[in-house]
């Protein structure tokens, strides 16, 4: 018999109100919720088809080891044991540090996963810890740490009320918005120009937001930084900054204007491709609507946040809202309120605030994260604290990260690799254990840390779910794993014995029981403790709301000396470090100029694909969409002697790959965009994935202690130069993904394998 569930996505920041409708232990649909207090229907392909990914006949339902060149199943208590055992050797033999942890963003959509990964390797009293958000958005964690004294202070623009928003490297239509949930972009964004507002979309391609509504304003990849500067220099040539309010709430604005001084619209527009009349016209609109006008905000995402000086641009765009008065006023951008005040909190006990630096490199760690790009180096550079045990929880670092082919090659010299995942993907197929994690769909939960804690939504709401269907086979909750662990490798969760004993306690005490005979963690329990201690009652209780329970609307006006937690209790315009940073901007000024023919590589979303993970169900890579393509402008395929449907070769200085063209004049000359999460040929256990053509685009991406920013720990993974030209060699029916043989091609720097051969090859 059919039975419905009220339930939420947990793919990406949207956060989608769902009923899911099961027979059995199997969920047969996944519709809107109409009903629902915030989203309102609203639900995209992707989150409305997942059942495809968790049903597959490729998921993990069993712990597996490796056996020779394969697996073997085996049991929980011998997985645990076995690995626990080896993490005690490790740390014994060589030093906690000798042991790491990548945490991926599928673990960032759960309330207790990460807080139990970290848990574990708090126990353990490794630094190590790396994480997807050195791909793609440390940039505002560093930002936000410097300016405003908390990485997870974040602001976000009040979109139900702004009169101008520009966004800059954003496509929310595809991608939705970075951190902030916001349901129906589409509908947000032309209700803008309803209520008389004016939007602009500055991207190096008219995206399908672009498309939606506003002005495109197109801009040469990778000169974010200048764009902001340019932008920064005419507001305050045009008296568009509130010195009262700079002097009441910010330190450090002379600086600021001593560094915009010398970046005029004309002299950016030599690089950025956007005329100064055009910046000079976009600054006018932002000043007009501006503070008691109505609200003007400035919003990026990852288009900048990966542009190599990621940093920079979003610190210039956090000092433009802030000195215009817009930062802190409703229709302007906001700072939310969370169940509690997680950045008071999380400072005073030491939370994401520790001085941790890497071993190679000397880095910085950001929000307790270090940078990705080096844990080749830190896995192969010899040493005391050389690494020889990784974690891999909820990510895929040999397809997300930079220079995926080297990292393959360290992942290949450790004594120790367990991944948790629900499919053997890339990074799974090289692990000594491989232990099976439930899906959202399986377990009880809260939105995640950033609606939940810092009130980052465009409606504030409380929502509950609980699990829909039980873990497929003996797949089990990351919090229990974590939990099991600690006590197989002899050190307590969080470092603390009295923390180990009480949540073995309550596992023992009141946890369901688990098909292997081992206990989960009562996660419904734990999460209840979160709502009680907020003061937001029971677990229970909020199930009883299956649409969402609202909370109060956002102020404004109520974090400008009243919430920041900086030594001084105020908004630091200038850190030296950031400063500093921005030193090298003439020599990449200069380098921009240098090269004003070159190509530059973006990525780019395909709407049915999410990261790197929803290409293992059929109906998302049905037809053209078993492989990524190159986009090239008409202009630039035509001057290299390519058209839609030839393969050409793409080069970096670090790697090369190959693969099918395709026209798109959307695309600002000079630019060429290449989707990422494809080159699937190398995972045991994607049978739909690997038999797509597509490549990994982060082959091309330079990784290495030189590749890094510093102050973010982050590699550039757009904006990239490349070469393009006519495939060389034979061409290869059965695979897109490399140059065979080498192909003829300029050997690049240093070149990565490129993907595998075909199955079967």
């Amino acid at each position: 018999m059919p039975e419905t569930q009220a339930s939420f996505c947990r793919i990406c920041e949207a956060l989608c109100g769902l009923e899911v409708t099961r027979e059995g232990d199997r969920i047969t649909e996944i519709r809107p919720n109409p009903d629902h207090v915030a989203t309102e229907g609203f639900g995209c392909v992707k989150g409305l088809k997942q059942m495809g990914l968790y049903q597959s006949k490729d998921r993990l339902t069993r712990p597996l080891k490796r056996k020779g060149s394969g697996f073997e199943p085996i049991s929980w208590r011998q997985a645990i044991s076995e690995i626990g055992a080896k993490t005690a050797q490790l740390r014994s033999d060589h030093s906690p540090h000798s042991l790491a942890m990548y945490i991926g963003t599928a673990a960032g959509f759960g309330v207790l996963h990460p807080i139990f990964a970290k848990g574990f390797m708090d126990a353990i009293g490794s630094r190590n810890m790396y994480g997807s958000s050195t791909q793609d958005c440390a940039n505002k964690f560093s930002v936000s740490t410097h300016l405003y004294g908390f990485p997870f202070t974040l602001t976000f623009p009040d979109v139900e009320r702004t009169r101008c928003l520009i966004m800059v490297g954003a496509n929310p239509m595809v991608s939705k918005w970075s951190f902030l949930q916001v349901p129906n972009p589409g509908r947000k964004l032309r209700a803008i120009e309803e209520r008389g507002g004016r939007v602009f979309v500055v991207d190096p391609r008219r995206t399908e937001t672009a498309k939606v509504a506003g002005e495109h304003v197109p801009i040469r990849p990778g000169t974010d930084a200048f764009f902001y500067l340019g932008f920064l220099n005419e507001l305050i040539a045009k008296g568009g900054v509130e010195r009262e309010r700079v002097d009441a709430f910010m330190t450090g604005f002379d600086a600021i204007e001593a560094l915009a001084k010398e970046w005029s619209p004309e002299r950016t527009a030599r690089v950025t491709g956007i005329p100064a009349e055009t910046l000079r016209r976009m600054v006018g609109v932002y000043r007009e609507c501006s503070g008691e006008a109505g609200g003007a905000a400035l919003y990026c995402s990852t288009g900048v946040n990966m542009g190599g000086n990621g940093a920079v641009a979003f610190w210039i765009q956090e000092v433009i809202n802030a000195v215009s008065g817009n930062l802190d006023r409703r229709g302007g951008t906001l700072v939310g309120h969370g169940i509690v005040d997680f950045p008071k909190l999380s400072t005073r006990g030491g939370a994401l605030t520790t001085k941790v630096r890497s071993r190679i490199g000397d880095f910085p760690a950001v929000n307790d994260i270090l940078p990705g790009a080096i844990l080749p180096d830190e896995i192969q550079t010899p040493g005391p604290e050389q690494i020889r045990g990784l974690f891999v929880t909820g990510g895929n670092p040999l397809i997300t990260m930079a220079g995926a082919g080297r990292l393959r090659e360290a992942l290949g010299e450790l004594e120790l690799l367990v991944v948790t995942d629900i499919f053997l993907n890339e990074t799974a197929s090289l692990a000594h254990y491989v232990l099976p994690a439930t899906t959202p769909f399986e377990r009880p939960d809260l939105p995640f840390v950033f609606p939940l804690m810092l009130g980052l939504q465009a409606h504030p709401y409380l929502q509950a779910t609980d699990a829909v269907v039980p873990p497929a086979g003996f797949a089990l909750d990351e919090a229990t794993m974590y939990l099991e662990l600690c006590r197989a490798a002899g050190t307590p969760l969080f470092g603390s014995r009295i923390a180990q004993g009480v949540f073995t306690a309550l596992q023992r005490l009141l946890g369901p029981k688990h098909p292997s005979g081992l206990r989960a963690l009562p996660q419904r329990l734990l999460l209840s403790w979160i709502l009680r201690a907020s003061g937001n009652g029971s677990f229970d209780a909020l199930l009883r709301s299956p649409e969402g329970r609202l909370r109060p609307d956002h102020q404004g006006g109520d974090f400008l000396g009243q919430r920041l937690v900086t030594d001084d209790g105020k908004l630091h315009l200038a850190p030296p470090e950031l400063l500093q940073q921005a030193e090298s901007l003439e020599a990449d000024f200069d380098a921009e100029l240098d090269t004003p023919s070159d190509l530059r590589l973006i990525t780019k979303r395909y709407v049915k694909t999410h990261n790197s993970w929803t290409h293992n169900a059929e109906g998302f890579v049905r037809g053209e969409g078993d492989t990524n393509h190159l986009y090239m402008h008409s202009s630039d395929a035509r001057a290299r002697g390519l058209s839609s449907g030839d393969l050409a070769d793409v080069e970096s200085e670090s790697g090369c790959v190959r693969l099918p063209v395709r026209i798109l004049d959307d695309l600002v000359p000079g630019a060429v965009a290449l989707p990422h999460g494809w080159g699937h040929q190398h995972a045991r256990g994607l049978s739909v994935a690997g038999r797509t053509a597509g490549v990994n685009v982060n082959l091309l991406a330079a990784d290495g202690p030189e590749a890094v920013e510093r102050v973010s720990g982050m590699s550039r993974m757009t904006g990239i130069p490349v070469r393009v030209t006519p495939a060389a060699g034979p061409r290869d029916e059965r695979n897109w993904s490399g140059i065979p043989g080498g192909g003829g091609a300029t050997p690049p720097r240093r070149r990565p394998e490129g993907a595998a051969s075909p199955p079967g090859s």
